[in-house]
């Protein structure tokens, strides 16, 4: 009877201490990408695979359920019980990065993803991707390591062995987002700033010399060329369809079920949702997006400038960076501002990792942004 009474009281003050705000705004953002996941993917599920038109929808269900149950349990545990288990869950997604050149399923030319019989068909970078922050964090405050310099070096290393695995599926735009995520969390640790744009461009140097003179990523110099040359390209096809889309869907959208990219674009509910979103219901729609994710990313970093420990700021302004630029990416690509990457828009795509790995990052937000009196206890 004491204990239950013990747990319930346990309950009591997780869910006391809990950011009402943000939570209710991760749960908004996942409830508008259940909504757009069952009138984006309806169509193919019919058309396509001749199946229950629902098929993709009750998949995304499923994944944002896991995802929710996953992110409350990451927000209930305490911060020094995450930590450990974010060192021993990094090191097992980094061994599972690994794997994917050697048994990994190859779509498309590239392997990306392993397929498990449990877990069928996953990409291991977006488990990686929310404790490679955290861990990134660890190494950067560490007390144990008192120089900067050897913080620098170590945080490097790990990132460029992950940036190494995912060179080799090719996958260049998670390199991108892990790369640009290492850059804000070293910045806001002090680095030099020189130093730092030596680094960048040496990085920078290293992939335009992979992308044009190797062979194995001649697909990303195709991507570029076509980019910049619109007359050509089938990913031209792909970015040119989004944004006339984006423009015939006008300031309220051609109405729901009326839109036709995503029967004319393959994976048009993940890589291209923003473009099915504005057609069907207007740039109004995106607007209104967008300024949800800014709150979400401003609810953060208000909870960042009255934050005292070091290494709490640091998880939390990496999370914040990570949505926002995994957002920026899908969008410019969207609006052909960028070359066609497959990046996913965080919440709202349709895709089981890109759900459980933004669902990890939000328990994540979620326990660092409690208030300190549970924390203490």
């Amino acid at each position: 009877m004491i204990s239950k009474f013990f747990n319930y009281f346990s309950y009591y003050q997780w869910w006391k201490n809990l950011d009402k705000f943000i939570l209710s705004l991760i749960i908004t953002l996942f409830l508008i990408g259940l909504f757009f996941s069952i009138v984006s993917t309806s169509l193919i599920a019919s058309d396509k695979l001749e199946t229950n038109s629902y098929f993709f929808f009750f998949k995304h269900l499923i994944f944002v359920i896991i995802g929710l149950v996953l992110m409350f349990i990451l927000s209930y545990i305490e911060q020094e019980t995450l930590y450990k288990f974010s060192l021993y869950i990094f090191f097992i997604t980094l061994f599972l990065l690994f794997l994917v050149p050697i048994i990994g399923v190859e779509i498309k030319g590239s392997k990306r993803w392993l397929n498990f019989f449990f877990l069928p068909r996953f990409q291991p970078i977006e488990l990686v991707k929310p404790f490679f922050i955290i861990v990134l964090s660890l190494i950067i405050t560490s007390n144990k390591l008192e120089h900067f310099t050897l913080k620098f070096i170590l945080s490097l290393f790990l990132t460029l062995i992950i940036a190494f695995f995912l060179i080799i599926q090719p996958d260049l735009g998670q390199t991108l987002l892990v790369g640009f995520t290492w850059i804000v969390l070293i910045f806001i640790s002090g680095v030099n700033l020189i130093f730092l744009l030596s680094v960048f461009m040496i990085g920078v140097i290293l992939l335009l010399y992979f992308t044009f003179y190797v062979p194995k990523f001649e697909y990303i110099k195709n991507r570029l060329l076509s980019f910049f040359n619109s007359e050509n390209g089938t990913h031209n096809f792909q970015s040119d369809k989004a944004i006339d889309s984006i423009t015939s869907g006008g300031f309220f959208g051609k109405g729901i079920g009326e839109g036709t990219l995503k029967n004319r674009v393959p994976e048009a509910h993940t890589d291209y949702i923003i473009s099915v979103i504005s057609e069907e219901f207007g740039v109004i729609v995106i607007i209104l997006i967008l300024i949800l994710f800014l709150v979400f990313i401003f609810s953060i970093l208000k909870k960042v400038n009255i934050e005292k420990d070091h290494k709490i700021k640091l998880i939390l302004v990496g999370s914040a960076s990570l949505i926002l630029i995994q957002a920026i990416i899908h969008i410019g690509v969207n609006i052909r501002l960028l070359p066609t990457t497959g990046m996913t828009l965080p919440f709202l795509s349709y895709g089981g990792s890109s759900i459980i790995s933004i669902s990890i990052l939000s328990g994540v937000i979620l326990n660092l942004t409690k208030r300190k009196i549970f924390s203490k206890k």
